[in-house]
C-alpha cells in the first residue's frame, strides 16, 4: 500500500513537471514568435531594440545577439546618412567653385563681343581667359584627389632624402616669395634625414603644403624637420589672418574652405590630397591653429 502511494506521487511530481516544462516551451515559443513579429513589422529607420516579456538564459542570449546586429545596423544607417549629407554638400561646393569662374568667362565674352575698341576687347578676353584657367586648375586638382583618394592606389616606397626634396620645392616658389618679400626658415635637426616614400607624391604633398601657406598666410612661414623615434615630422606654421574662421579638424577634407562663402582662391583640395597621399604611404597630417598661426603637421616612417 504503501509503494502504492509512492509510486503515484512520484507519478503526480513527473507530471507536474511535464507540465512546467510544457508552459515554459509554450511561453517561449509564443516569445519567439512575438520577436519574429517585431522584426517583421520594424520600421526601416526604427532605433528600437528588443525587449523581452519572457526571461530565459536562452532568450537573453538571443536578444542580445539580435540587438548587437540592430545596432550595427543603425550605426551604418547614420554613417550612410552622414555620407551622403557630406556628398551632398561637396557637390554643392564643387558646383559653386565650377561655376562662379564660368560664369564671369561668359560675362567677359559678352563684354568683348560688345566692345569696338580693339584694347577693351583684349583686356575682356585676357579676363575670361584667366576665369578659365581658375576652372581648369580646379579640374586638375580634381583628378589629382582622384587618384589619391583610390583605395587600390598603391605606392612603392622607398628611403628619400626629405630636406632636398623640400629644397627644390621651396625654389619652385621662388618668385611668390620674392613677391611678397617672404623668406621662409628652415629648422632641422638632421640634413641627412631619411623617409620612406614615394618621390613623386612626396613632392606633390610638400608643394601643396608650401602652396597651401602662400595662398592663406599672411606672413614667412617656418619650417621645422625633426625625428621622432622610428618617424621623421616637418611642420609649416604661419600667421593667418582670419584663424578664428579656421576649422582644424576638417582642414583635410576635401573641399574644405574656411571661407564659407567660397570667395577665395583654391578649390579646397589642396590639403585633401595631402592626407590621401601620406596614407598611402604609411604618413599622417595634423593641423593646429593656435597664437593666430596655422600649423600643419606631417610625420612619415623613418629610413
Amino acid at each position: 500500500m504503501a509503494a502504492d502511494v509512492g509510486s503515484l506521487a512520484l507519478i503526480a511530481v513527473l507530471v507536474a513537471a511535464l507540465l512546467i516544462a510544457l508552459v515554459v516551451m509554450v511561453r517561449r515559443d509564443r516569445e519567439l514568435v512575438r520577436i519574429a513579429e517585431e522584426l517583421d513589422l520594424r520600421a526601416p529607420d526604427s532605433n528600437a531594440r528588443i525587449a523581452l516579456e519572457v526571461r530565459s538564459a536562452g532568450l537573453e542570449g538571443l536578444a542580445r545577439a539580435l540587438n548587437r546586429e540592430l545596432d550595427c545596423e543603425r550605426d551604418r544607417r547614420i554613417a550612410d546618412r552622414a555620407a551622403q549629407a557630406s556628398f551632398q554638400q561637396d557637390l554643392a561646393s564643387l558646383s559653386h567653385d565650377i561655376r562662379t569662374p564660368l560664369a564671369g568667362a561668359q560675362g567677359y565674352l559678352q563684354l568683348a563681343q560688345r566692345t569696338a575698341e580693339q584694347a577693351e576687347r583684349e583686356r575682356y578676353t585676357e579676363a575670361a581667359i584667366e576665369r578659365l584657367s581658375s576652372m581648369r586648375t580646379l579640374v586638375d586638382g580634381l583628378f589629382e584627389y582622384a587618384k589619391a583618394a583610390d583605395p587600390a592606389l598603391a605606392l612603392s616606397v622607398e628611403p628619400v632624402a626629405l630636406l632636398p626634396v623640400l629644397s627644390d620645392v621651396l625654389v619652385s616658389f621662388y618668385p611668390q616669395f620674392t613677391a611678397r618679400g617672404w623668406e621662409p626658415s628652415i629648422a632641422c635637426e638632421d640634413e641627412d634625414v631619411q623617409v620612406l616614400a614615394e618621390t613623386s607624391s612626396l613632392t606633390r604633398v610638400l608643394t601643396n603644403l608650401v602652396n597651401n601657406a602662400l595662398r592663406y598666410g599672411s606672413d614667412a612661414p617656418s619650417i621645422e624637420i625633426a625625428s621622432m623615434g622610428g618617424r621623421v615630422s616637418l611642420s609649416i606654421s604661419n600667421p593667418v589672418e582670419q584663424p578664428d574662421a579656421i576649422d582644424a579638424g576638417r582642414l583635410f577634407d576635401r573641399f574644405y574652405k574656411s571661407d564659407a562663402a567660397r570667395t577665395g582662391e583654391g578649390s579646397g583640395l589642396g590639403l585633401a590630397i595631402v592626407a590621401r597621399l601620406l596614407d598611402a604611404m604609411g604618413g599622417e597630417a595634423h593641423g593646429e591653429v593656435a597664437d593666430g598661426g596655422l600649423t600643419v603637421r606631417i610625420s612619415l616612417p623613418r629610413a
